[in-house]
């Protein structure tokens, strides 16, 4: 396939607004990658290549090329479409490859030599596809619907391919090649991570339980998202992300290996305790985790409270009652607190239980919902008395005073799930230590767009976890809401802007 042809498909994709013509659009691109003998690796590469670059992240990852060097390297363009998907895939992969001391040079000779075969519509997808700028609304849930209308089987079998799988290139590979068969025969597979279920926003304990009807009211802990993976004495621990973490947690892989069942996967956090049985802040958690002492992690404990699999048994399709009850028989001494109840009376105990044990709140999960891997639905519902949104920063503006030279003033966006793009919801320059002042203007540094006067922007890559009083209405912003008492608790660096809370979370808190 031609290159032009992606780039034309998204530059559609970005002129309409309209779901059902994006994903016919995309559709109709990944129909011209399958022909009737699609299973050669090179032609499944090349699905999953074209679903990257559609959706803004190449299939070899992010690979390191940088806001400066992909803009700066200008040299002059193609005046005819040459290139092919497979020439971009192959320099992306050379890129990759090319890492270490002296290794820049390299890098921009290759970089050079593609965008000089691109045209000026190419090398601007190239460019934004690079450095994660390409948010023309092929976001992954179009895709997925795009890839079922290509191969003609149910977005739900795409969906849930792409939870157990891996990643949605690989399964669209699959799809178009192999069909509903080939994308049923996917399951959980131990050792190999799956996306973890998320949990929306409730205002208070009595919403929240009035939403999912009967709920596990469980402790909510401010500690490290945790995939465990159990096989004999092998055991994996998983981030969020699906990044490894078992040789910076030795204590939680001593706990699961300890457990009396052969194999499981179950899901999970992961907290230091201190000696009077506290638990420690997120920064000194998230500390031994990235540290790479070998002391890191030893003080961390494993909480459990979901079960996907135990001793050759899947159980992510079964209600959460079931899987709640085998984590019981398997891991008792690992199960994060909880109870099942109706009773907005008996949940607001569990909660007040929970803060008094230092956590941040509860989180309330129907007992009938299967676990919806990768998915933010109503199914679980947290609260935090301390209400926070984890936001993405869109722009910062330069301080004054005591602030002169410091990028301060921050503006916050919520994530738009239809359009891959970030609304607007405040500002705040609260809660800002020297130290955080210092440490954004540096990192702010490097993912700069542009500027407008004391304005600068940003690509929006960084989460910033906002406290806030509560959410008003408001024309002053695109979302019509904006954030009342904002201010900031901390950075996560744990979390991608795809983890973001949506405006529709944020409209959720509106008085």
């Amino acid at each position: 396939m031609s290159f032009a042809e992606v780039v034309a498909a998204s530059s559609a994709v970005g002129a309409t607004t309209k779901r059902t013509e994006k994903i016919s659009t995309l559709a109709d691109v990944l129909r011209r990658l399958a022909p009737d003998d699609l299973d050669e690796v090179d032609d499944l590469d090349e699905v999953a290549a074209v679903v990257g670059m559609l959706t803004g992240l190449p299939r070899q990852g992010r690979i390191g090329v940088g806001w400066a060097t992909v803009f700066d390297l200008r040299p002059p363009p193609a005046a005819q479409p040459s290139l092919t998907v497979r020439d971009v895939d192959e320099a992306i992969s050379e890129l990759d490859a090319m890492r270490g001391e002296g290794s820049q040079g390299d890098r921009d000779a290759c970089l050079t030599g593609l965008l000089e075969r691109a045209t000026p519509a190419e090398a601007d997808h190239i460019r934004r596809l690079f450095v994660g700028e390409l948010r023309q609304g092929a976001l992954e849930g179009v895709m997925v619907e795009a890839v079922a209308k290509a191969a003609d089987v149910p977005a739900a079998a795409v969906r849930r391919a792409t939870m157990l799988g891996g990643d949605l290139g690989t399964i669209a590979g699959i799809a178009l090649s192999a069909g509903g068969e080939g994308l049923d025969a996917i399951g959980l597979q131990l050792g190999r991570p799956i996306r973890p279920m998320l949990a929306s926003t409730a205002r208070d304990v009595a919403t929240a339980v009035a939403e999912v009807e009967v709920a596990s009211v469980e402790w909510k802990l401010d500690g490290i998202r945790i995939q465990v993976h159990k096989s004999g004495d092998a055991v994996a621990v998983f981030t969020r992300n699906l990044n490894v973490i078992t040789d910076r947690v030795p204590a939680v892989v001593a706990a699961v290996r300890a457990l009396s069942v052969h194999s499981l996967v179950a899901d999970g956090e992961a907290i230091g305790v201190g000696h009077d049985g506290r638990p420690w802040s997120f920064p000194d958690t998230a500390g031994q985790v990235g540290s790479h002492d070998e002391a890191s992690g030893a003080d961390l404990r494993p909480f459990l409270f979901d079960l996907l699999h135990v001793d050759g048994r899947d159980l992510i399709d079964e209600p959460l009652s079931v899987r709640l009850d085998a984590l019981r028989s398997a891991a008792p001494e690992l199960m994060l607190p909880g109870r099942i109840t109706d009773d907005p009376a008996v949940a607001q105990s569990v909660l007040e239980e929970s803060l008094q044990a230092g956590h941040e709140g509860v989180v309330c999960k129907a007992v009938g919902s299967p676990y919806m891997a990768g998915r933010r639905g109503k199914s679980w519902r947290k609260v935090k008395p301390v209400r926070t949104l984890d936001l993405v920063v869109l722009a910062a503006e330069w301080g004054h005073g005591r602030r002169t030279g410091w990028l301060s003033n921050l503006h916050l966006g919520a994530r738009e799930p239809e359009t891959g793009g970030f609304v607007m919801v405040g500002k705040t320059f609260k809660g800002l230590t020297d130290e955080l002042l210092a440490w954004q203007t540096e990192r702010f540094g490097a993912i700069e767009t542009h500027r407008q006067g004391h304005v600068v922007f940003l690509r929006p890559e960084v989460v910033v976890e906002i406290a806030l009083d509560g959410v008003l209405r408001s024309p002053r912003y695109p979302g019509g809401v904006a954030l009342r008492f904002a201010r900031v608790r901390r950075y996560r660096e744990d979390k991608a802007p795809a983890d973001a809370d949506t405006i529709d979370d944020v409209r959720a808190l509106r008085r």
